[in-house]
């Protein structure tokens, strides 16, 4: 029998097919054997930015996973929401709870499969880390946000300057406003192992 994945194993994918791999080996375990042992909270950090900010529906989360955030948004009272990923595991997982308006496979990296401006509002929990994806995928987010809408992702602190965010979003100065940034931790008191003291950016703002 196969080791369930970890932390170590997500954060060292390098393709879209090693990301697809892993996600179906971990899709039915994912909540309890992660998202709880775990005390996952970036997802609730970023459904209470998103609220926070003015966010409303129609609102895309982007690698959705199992619906965590789905979940949160709803606990805020946002909606509706539409939900993609990557991994059709993970969605098949996040279908059953009934969270989201429709479900899709699409990739960050390259075109998805919505019309430009679709949604009010774009969230993100999870995506811009270690082995997922990177500064690139913000032209798409911003494609699919129509003017005046709110974003809100979390960005793994590590990787805020070291993987080019911060040089980006100066870059996307006259696409976007009211750019806020707060850091959070990842993880709750429950945590344990090395990734517990993990650190996230949640990052707002405005598409222009």
């Amino acid at each position: 029998m196969q080791d369930e994945p970890d932390l170590n194993a997500a954060y060292g994918l390098e393709t879209p097919d090693d990301n697809r791999r892993l996600y179906a080996q971990w899709a039915a375990t994912y909540d309890d054997e992660f998202a709880v042992d775990m005390d996952y909270m970036l997802p609730l950090h970023v459904a209470e930015a998103y609220a926070a900010a003015g966010g409303q529906g129609p609102v895309i989360d982007l690698g959705a996973g199992t619906g965590l955030l789905g979940a949160a948004l709803r606990s805020c009272s946002v909606g509706p929401v539409e939900a993609t990923d990557l991994s059709q595991d993970m969605l098949d997982v996040a279908a059953r709870k009934g969270l989201y308006d429709r479900l899709f496979t699409g990739d960050l990296l390259s075109r998805l499969p919505v019309d430009d401006g679709a949604y009010a509002g774009a969230v993100s929990s999870g995506t811009f880390t270690h082995g997922h994806v990177g500064p690139q995928a913000l032209d798409e987010v911003l494609r699919v946000v129509r003017p005046g809408g709110i974003v809100a992702l979390s960005i793994n602190a590590e990787h805020w300057t070291a993987k080019g965010f911060a040089e980006r979003f100066e870059a996307l100065e006259d696409r976007i406003a009211n750019l806020s940034l707060r850091t959070v931790r990842i993880y709750g008191p429950e945590a344990s192992g090395p990734h517990s003291g993990d650190l996230s950016q949640v990052v707002t703002f405005t598409r222009v």
